[in-house]
């Protein structure tokens, strides 16, 4: 029977099981753009294949929501205020900026530019999330339909909101929020700053001293001083929309699971909560072949095998001397260098190297032949490199990826690089270390084997958790009860001021007692002494 026959009719059987079972649901999406887009999409790919239902909500600002990559996913679409353009810009402009303008000396340099940032990234989604629930005709047509669940990326707001008008479940699907602001406030996960290094501050692993006190300086800073959305405009509406007083962390608060997409590969132990599942890894599939041309040029290294470069989607103006130095140092080594770059051929391009507008990075990482990975850090390509157990180069640009490449350092598996300050002696000393000290490649392999050494795999463990809160309407009985304590409650400040207060009675007591007990004696001692 061929390929695709077999495949459809394994679908339909999977449909079939589900329909009987009774356990097909209705899956409402929220999206987000770009990487968090292509993480989702495996998710909703997969409950799709098992018989759900998948409406995505796809406003007609979206960059990377295409249906004609998606043939098993329902798309309602919806015109919105804002452009794509617009929506394009803001993400280039936060990549740019945060790229080439904001010093990563410490985490106090990022103000007030990523704040700035911030507020453009927040005005926007405000605008979609505005322009979503107040479209009568669209509210309608989902009221209709009656979904069981919705998911949505905590990092792009207004899914919780509407699930809280159509009154269904929700969940979340997300990397990080700066800081862990959403985790902490909103998940209610614990997150120590001793040891738990904060997201943003460029640590991982182990932390000295003097790192502990920048860490909880750190923490202090996103907790008091960055806003990641603008909570004054957020809460208002949300409590306009809903018609009662309440707040953006206070609805985000009610989703009824958090998966996490980090694992312990990855990451380093940290307290955690029932409802909050660690899926890292979800995408990565086996390596499929080649296309033969590239096939053609990988086989031509011989012993020495490949590098492979790509420093993600979002950059694009590197500068002309950068590139030639980049040029330079891959033109010395060995190993043939398949390089993701879209600008200008540098001059120093060896003929070792080949240049390409696009990779298949996932087959390229599984390749026998590969032997190092130079990367920017996103999670998407650290993980793919875990998977398959390659050493890394990273040379991180923005958001969590100074924090991934570190986790990575502290690990063994990978060799930091500064862009702003890279040279092609650096380039080249850390490909050799790489490529040559056979620990990197060790310590690789041991991270790819705790990766794959999991008793279910993070897709299943995704699609189970959804698929959990549609069974049972939610999963209320996983959420710890801190959700139900008012700040100083949940610090026991209201307990230990009752504690301090019944010391203090007791002591102010035990002093009056003692004085009343000594100058009864002098009284006494008086009154003898007189007769």
């Amino acid at each position: 029977m061929p390929a695709k026959w077999m495949s459809t009719v394994l679908l339909l059987l999977q449909m079939t099981c589900c329909f009987r079972s009774g356990n097909c649901g209705k899956v409402l999406v929220w999206p987000m753009e770009y990487s968090h887009w292509l993480n989702l999409k495996i998710i909703l790919d997969e409950l799709a294949q098992r018989g759900h239902e998948v409406t995505v909500l796809r406003p007609s600002a979206s960059i990377f929501l295409d249906p004609q990559k998606s043939p098993g996913l329902k798309f309602e679409s919806f015109s919105t205020s804002i452009s794509k353009d617009d929506l394009d810009k803001v993400y280039h402009r936060f990549a740019d900026v945060w790229t080439n303008e904001i010093s990563r000396d410490t985490c106090l340099s990022y103000s007030p530019l990523l704040q700035n940032l911030f507020d453009a990234y927040s005005d926007s989604y405000l605008s979609l999330c505005k322009d979503t629930v107040s479209n009568k005709q669209l509210l309608t047509k989902l009221q209709k339909s009656k979904f069981d669940v919705l998911i949505s990326d905590a990092i792009c707001p207004c899914g919780e909101l509407i699930a809280e008008l159509l009154q269904i479940p929700f969940l979340y699907s997300l990397r990080f929020s700066p800081g862990y602001i959403m985790e902490k406030y909103s998940a209610g996960l614990p997150v120590p700053p001793s040891y738990v290094p904060i997201i943003l501050s460029g640590f991982g692993g182990p932390m000295t001293f003097m790192e502990r006190v920048k860490n909880m300086i750190c923490m202090l800073y996103f907790d008091f001083w960055i806003q990641l959305f603008n909570e004054k405009k957020w809460d208002q509406f949300y409590s306009e929309t809903l018609g009662r007083s309440t707040t953006l962390a206070e609805t985000m608060g009610k989703a009824e699971m958090w998966l996490i997409r980090s694992y312990w590969d990855l990451e380093f132990p940290r307290p955690t909560l029932p409802n909050v599942d660690y899926i890292g890894g979800l995408h990565c599939k086996p390596a499929k072949p080649l296309p033969k041309e590239m096939e053609d040029f990988v086989q031509t290294s011989g012993e020495h095998g490949v590098v492979v470069f790509t420093l993600g989607s979002l950059v694009r103006n590197m500068s002309e001397e950068k590139a030639n130095a980049i040029a330079w140092a891959l033109a010395q080594i060995p190993q043939k260098v398949l390089w993701r770059f879209d600008g200008k051929t540098p001059d120093t391009l060896g003929p070792n190297t080949r240049i390409y507008k696009w990779l298949p990075q996932n087959d390229l990482l599984g390749h026998p032949k590969t032997k190092a990975f130079v990367t920017h850090g996103g999670a998407n390509g650290i993980y793919e490199a875990i998977h398959f157990g390659i050493p890394m180069i990273g040379i991180p640009l923005f958001a969590e990826q100074h924090d991934n490449i570190a986790y990575m350092v502290a690990k063994g598996a990978a060799v930091a690089l500064n862009l702003k300050t890279l040279t092609r002696s650096d380039l080249l000393n850390a490909l050799e270390a790489v490529i040559d000290n056979p620990s990197y490649k060790e310590n690789a392999r041991w991270l790819s084997t705790i990766h794959h050494d999991q008793p279910m795999k993070p897709l299943d463990r995704a699609t189970f958790w959804i698929e959990f809160v549609m069974r049972h309407k939610g999963a209320k009985h996983l959420r710890p009860l801190a959700y139900n304590l008012t700040w100083y409650q949940y610090h026991s400040l209201d307990v230990i001021g009752f504690l301090l207060a019944c010391v203090a009675s007791i002591a102010v007591l035990a002093i009056k007692s003692s004085l009343f007990v000594y100058q009864k004696f002098v009284k006494m001692g008086k009154k003898m002494k007189n007769e």
